[in-house]
């Protein structure tokens, strides 16, 4: 008789499916959390100002009174260059709170306990098991 792989409880495919539902909502919410964040990159002092949602999502362009010369053709190029680097700013910025807002929801389906090792285990690392028949 050979040992079954799934432990002594064996496989419990109901558990397995509601933690992955609760993932599923986790996630759901963690993205709707992101959309209604709003991020802001500056740059030059505050010359430039670029606001994104936490989906990356363009929202605002500020530019400090005074601080360019319309008519001047250096002026424009570095005001569009500063454009550029608010923006860099600002994405950076959401990428940061959105690995922030996921990071807990990372470790996947990790609680499945041996399931990974039953399956052909042996991943990479410790967080990363490899599936396999």
């Amino acid at each position: 008789m050979t040992q079954n792989p799934f432990g002594e409880g064996g496989f419990d495919m109901g558990s397995i499916l509601q933690q992955a539902q609760q993932m599923q909502q986790q996630l759901m919410a963690a993205q709707a959390s992101l959309a209604e964040a709003e991020v802001e990159g500056t740059v030059a002092g505050g010359a430039v100002t670029v606001k994104l949602n936490g989906a990356g999502d363009l929202l605002g362009v500020s530019i400090k009174a005074g601080s360019f010369d319309g008519n001047d053709v250096d002026d424009l190029s570095d005001l569009a260059d500063l454009l550029v680097a608010a923006w860099r700013d600002a994405k950076a910025r959401t990428e940061a709170l959105a690995k922030e807002k996921m990071a807990p929801l990372a470790g996947g389906l990790g609680g499945l306990g041996d399931l990974g090792s039953a399956l052909g285990g042996g991943g990479d690392g410790p967080d990363q098991p490899r599936i396999g028949f």
